[in-house]
């Protein structure tokens, strides 16, 4: 709601990575318990607003018959940091132990800190505003701004701005908590979350096939890179045929086969093909934030909201699957 309002997701965004990646530097200089539990609070808080933001953001400037294989292209940074996270830490940990007189795991959070610090300076710079807000003589001359407004226009029949807010910015908050449609969404996305909770014991479920640690480790990537590339191409056939449904479905039932699979079995061959099975539900997440973006077009306002609250209501599922 405050993206929407202020209308300058190119700082907005920006200065909550760079908050984000602060905090994040001060969590390797904590000494006790009541310092971590009050950086990864707030930690927490500042990157909730990054991803409906981001979710936000796109949904300004492409057309709903676009945004499915664009919310993959975002998502897929996710799906890529599941298949190689554990295993930069993991050298991290290893190869910083005394460095300078710090532990291994201050280390962290320095370097991951630092370097979303770096990123951010740099999106200040790239990521573009609004169609609307976006400066006149800009990236963009004043016909192009036209026409990606108009393009929105089209796509959902009226005005993104004029013709649709009606009460100011905050009458979204309001619309979108009246919505039975979002509390239903809120509920279906919380119940993918659930499934997707494995992804926290995913390096776990990989040493179960009997390998060292590295090996697991090496083990996590190749079933999230598989899926990062399904969940282009499954977006994009979803954007094209105009569909969401059914592709939600055919991913998660994959996923339950996988969840079978595991639970029934210790051989190897067949636990490491369960591992893409499951990976691949994030195919169907993906398309689900997409029908989500859909789902409520106008007002702007409150597809901030949606977007926001959804996102942050289906966490739960994460608190339900530890």
């Amino acid at each position: 709601m405050l993206l929407n309002y202020i209308g300058k997701p190119s700082l907005h965004l920006p200065i909550c990575m760079i908050i984000w990646g602060m905090i994040s530097i001060l969590t390797g200089i904590t000494n006790n318990f009541v310092g971590a539990l009050l950086t990864r609070f707030f930690l927490g808080f500042m990157e909730a607003a990054f991803f409906p933001g981001a979710l936000f953001l796109i949904s300004k400037w492409y057309k709903r018959s676009e945004l499915g294989v664009r919310t993959a292209i975002l998502y897929c940074g996710n799906i890529i940091s599941n298949a190689f996270g554990a295993l930069i830490a993991s050298g991290i940990l290893d190869g910083m132990q005394g460095k300078l007189g710090r532990a291994a795991w201050r280390w962290l959070f320095y370097i991951e800190g630092s370097l979303t610090i770096f990123v951010a300076i740099c999106a200040i710079f790239i990521l573009p505003d609004f169609p609307a807000t976006t400066k006149r003589g800009g990236w963009l001359s004043e016909e192009e701004r036209r026409l990606a407004m108009r393009r929105m226009e089209e796509d959902a029949g009226v005005g993104d701005e004029a013709e649709t807010e009606v009460g100011g910015h905050a009458a979204g908050l309001v619309m979108a908590l009246k919505d039975w449609k979002v509390w239903w969404m809120s509920l279906a996305m919380t119940s993918q979350v659930v499934c997707l909770s494995f992804n926290a014991y995913f390096p776990t479920l990989s040493a179960t096939m009997g390998f060292g640690p590295t090996v697991s480790l090496l083990l996590c990537a190749p079933p999230f890179i598989f899926t990062a590339i399904l969940a282009f191409f499954v977006s994009r056939h979803s954007d094209k045929t105009q569909k969401r449904f059914y592709y939600i479905v055919t991913s998660f039932f994959f996923g339950i086969v996988g969840f079978v699979i595991a639970i029934c079995t210790m051989n190897t061959a067949a636990r490491y093909v369960s591992l893409f099975l499951m990976a691949q539900c994030y195919a169907g997440f993906v398309v689900m934030y997409a029908w989500v973006s859909n789902t409520f077009p106008r007002p702007p306002s409150k597809r901030a909201v949606v977007l926001a609250l959804v996102n942050a209501f289906s966490q739960l599922g994460n608190v339900a699957g530890s």
